[in-house]
């Protein structure tokens, strides 16, 4: 794995900072140049029941950036030069110093005990290492619940968990990966000693995949909180419909598809996975 080691890192901390809770959970957020919605997020971190740090990671900073930060009580880190998502995602990690950390996107909401519930979760099972939840889709100014791709998700997980909450053994967190990649990315929290290897460079949108799916070879639980925690935005300008738009999502469902299955049957998950897509823009 390339280093990051040659990044230029910036920090600036917020005013606040100390009144928040350093050592158990902090939340991640990797900034992608100036999203309308990074406020509403951060203000949805700020609003947590249960106050965790919050640490801001950006390769393309904008003027007010600093602001925002200080604002929210959030500390900043800026790296250059940009390299990708994934690039973006483990420089970010390396800040972190927190047991937990949840890899927060930018343009999602955050319920207020969102935190509180995982970390709830947390100490109830024995040995975690991932730990995720349900979340909604905001199109626009709705909320939405039930779509085709929502309910296939559903369906993946449940083939994993079989109605359990908490999973150890690595056949049944594979098997939860198998078909697809149902744990949604923004709802996950991982235990941030276990964040490395880090994310794979070779993805521009699956390497939330890739590293559960290596996740699920290594010791730990995967951990499913039930109930809608948070919301995941969907608009034209976001990279998983630019993916999606470009044929590059599909490209890499296959790839990583095809490390699981024989080529026959990757391709056809791969298809059908394709038409679940559709609902992205509906």
């Amino acid at each position: 794995m390339p280093s990051i080691q040659d990044s230029t890192i910036l920090t600036t901390q917020g005013g606040g900072m100390k009144n928040r809770d350093f050592k158990n959970h902090c939340f991640l957020v990797p900034a992608y140049k100036k999203s309308p919605y990074l406020s509403a997020c951060l203000q949805s971190l700020s609003n947590q029941r249960h106050s965790s740090s919050i640490v801001i990671s950006t390769s393309t900073p904008f003027k007010g950036i600093e602001k925002l930060a200080e604002e929210y009580q959030a500390e900043l880190y800026i790296h250059t030069p940009n390299k990708g998502i994934a690039h973006d995602w483990n420089a970010g990690l390396e800040q972190i110093n927190s047991e937990w950390v949840t890899i927060a996107h930018q343009d999602d909401i955050y319920l207020p005990t969102f935190t509180s519930s995982v970390l709830d979760a947390i100490s109830q099972a024995k040995n975690p290492s991932l730990v995720f939840t349900d979340y909604a889709e905001i199109v626009e100014d709705r909320v939405r619940s039930r779509t085709r791709l929502l309910q296939i998700k559903k369906a993946l997980l449940q083939l994993g968990f079989l109605g359990r909450s908490v999973i150890g053994d690595r056949w049944s967190k594979t098997n939860v990966l198998r078909f697809g990649s149902p744990i949604p990315c923004p709802s996950v929290t991982l235990r941030s000693q276990l964040a490395t290897p880090h994310f794979e460079l070779g993805f521009k949108l699956n390497m939330d995949w890739a590293a559960w799916l290596r996740k699920a070879q290594e010791p730990g639980e995967f951990v499913w909180v039930r109930g809608v925690l948070m919301h995941h935005r969907i608009h034209e300008d976001s990279e998983t419909s630019d993916g999606i738009a470009k044929g590059y999502r599909i490209e890499e469902d296959l790839a990583i598809l095809l490390r699981m299955w024989p080529k026959p049957i990757a391709h056809t998950i791969a298809a059908t996975y394709a038409i679940a897509y559709r609902s992205n823009g509906n």
